[in-house]
């Protein structure tokens, strides 16, 4: 059963301007350290950190949410898997959430081009 689903697009020149205006501030705002290691030795740095926030938009549609005072940026943490495929870390009020609607498994997608990332969330009972 399908409890949530979220989709999220974003100009990866919009992110990579956030990350330059407000470097260190916007990143460890909003991604973990474990993202920040996973995307920033990488040569499309930006491509993949806009995925991630895509991704984390996607999550936040699915939960219901929104961002907001009780589910944030950093309690969604999006990391490949063993096979490659992103995999989502919930922490804290976005944990709370997704066991609150009877959430079982949370399935996240993330497609880019040199200008746009895409994610799509869905979160099964």
């Amino acid at each position: 059963m399908i409890l949530g689903t979220g989709l999220d697009l974003v100009e990866v020149a919009r992110i990579a301007d956030l990350a330059e205006r407000h470097g260190d501030r916007f990143l460890k705002r909003v991604f973990t350290e474990a993202e920040l290691a996973y995307c920033l030795p990488r040569a499309a740095r930006n491509t993949h950190l806009a995925g991630r926030f895509a991704a984390k938009e996607a999550v936040f549609k699915a939960l219901g949410t929104g961002w907001s005072e009780t589910v944030s940026w950093k309690q969604i943490e999006v990391l490949p898997g063993p096979s490659g495929a992103p995999e989502v870390n919930l922490s804290r009020g976005a944990r709370e959430r997704f066991e609150a609607m009877g959430g079982r498994r949370l399935l996240v997608s993330i497609t880019h081009t040199a200008d746009l990332a895409a994610a799509s969330a869905t979160i099964e009972g």
